[in-house]
């Protein structure tokens, strides 16, 4: 006979549960297969007009403004400011500015540089402008905007 109020003991289970963590995988599976091409895709951002704060200048360092045209030309100014009125020198093609502005660099390398885009240019032109600055050897461009 037994007893009924003798229990008899469980020996404790040792083994782990791994369906939480298997639901946390595909929960994350999903989650990146969602996301995943968003990441290769463009999306359309409305930029904030803001006014921002004039750059402080140094009457030491010799200020180039390059100039991109709408029609692919490009222009620029020489001087102790930032000058968007007068025109230094020109060049038609992105090679002929490439070896204009290459050989400003090179007779004083801390010569700030500038770029001013035409609203109607191409966003290639500008971009191609600044891979051409930095193949002539310009460590850093500043853009130039005006205030809305």
């Amino acid at each position: 006979m037994q007893r009924r109020g003798r229990r008899q003991k469980r020996k404790p289970v040792a083994e782990m549960n791994v369906v939480p963590y298997i639901d946390v995988m595909l929960v994350l599976l999903v989650i990146f297969m969602v996301t995943a091409p968003m990441l290769n895709q463009g999306v359309r951002v409305d930029l904030p007009q803001v006014s921002s704060e004039v750059l402080p200048a140094d009457s030491q360092q010799q200020v180039l403004t390059l100039s991109v045209l709408a029609d692919g030309t490009y222009y620029w100014n020489l001087g102790e400011a930032v000058d968007t009125e007068e025109h230094t020198d020109s060049a038609v093609s992105l090679e002929d500015m490439t070896e204009g502005v290459s050989k400003v660099i090179q007779a004083r390398p801390d010569t700030l540089v500038y770029i001013r885009g035409d609203q109607q240019a191409n966003y290639g032109l500008v971009v191609a402008a600044m891979a051409a600055l930095q193949q002539a050897g310009v460590p850093n461009v500043g853009l130039i905007t005006e205030a809305p």
